[in-house]
């Protein structure tokens, strides 16, 4: 149904190329810069019909005008974030549809890192792109929102099937991996993770999509249990050195 693409960019950023296979549309999820994504798209010889953004920050937004100005794509983005994304052309919301060709995605209210920030969920598919929100074994910063408000956010994407795919924003794994271990040395899931994380990016190689199931098991911010436990691991991980 969805064919995606990883592509990275910047220092340790990516952006996911998507491609519905039976209409043939496709659209990147947050280019922080063009280059990269016109030409994996190119190679593949695919046209890129659209752009969607997850939040405002400039290495995820950075590509898109350009890649809108090479392509004539629409650029789709949080409503609630248009003051601060100059390119937005479509605003979107919780409990909107859009759609990439047949592919029907969710839009999810996701604020915490950003006020606006929105989620992106393929339900047929089972695939979600979480921009800067959940990460492999980690979450993100709380730059505009507080912890009640992405502990919100951590138990909604728990609550979905173990099989989706969390497309996120950055290859943070191994550090993420590293505060995760130092706080629940015991789980004997996210020692083996772990040391898997260990083995790929010593091969220069990707350790996301990860999956709920994963994130379940491994992610501390996802295990949490109350606000107030989340708030202490997202200090300790804002402090932590490993």
């Amino acid at each position: 149904m969805l064919e995606i693409v990883r592509v990275p960019v910047l220092s340790d950023n990516y952006s996911w190329l998507v491609r519905d296979t039976g209409s043939g549309a496709t659209m990147v999820i947050d280019p922080g810069e063009a280059g990269p994504v016109l030409d994996a798209a190119a190679a593949r010889g695919w046209r890129i019909e659209a752009v969607w953004l997850t939040h405002w920050h400039p290495d995820h937004v950075g590509g898109a005008a350009a890649i809108r100005d090479a392509t004539g794509a629409a650029i789709l983005g949080p409503e609630a974030e248009r003051v601060k994304i100059d390119v937005l052309e479509q605003g979107v919301g919780e409990g909107d549809r859009v759609m990439l060709g047949d592919q029907q995605a969710a839009v999810l209210s996701v604020p915490g890192h950003t006020a606006g920030h929105i989620a992106f969920h393929f339900e047929e598919a089972a695939a979600i792109f979480t921009g800067d929100t959940l990460f492999a074994m980690g979450c993100g910063r709380l730059f505009e929102g507080d912890a009640a408000q992405m502990f919100g956010n951590m138990q909604r994407y728990a609550a979905l099937p173990d099989g989706t795919k969390v497309y996120c924003g950055h290859e943070y794994t191994q550090s993420n991996g590293r505060f995760a271990v130092s706080v629940d040395p015991g789980n004997d899931a996210l020692v083996a993770r772990m040391a898997q994380v260990d083995r790929l990016r010593a091969a220069g190689e990707a350790t996301v999509p990860t999956t709920i199931g994963d994130e379940r098991a491994t992610n501390p911010f996802l295990r949490a249990g109350t606000v107030e436990e989340f708030s202490r691991l997202r200090a300790g991980k804002d402090a932590f050195k490993g």
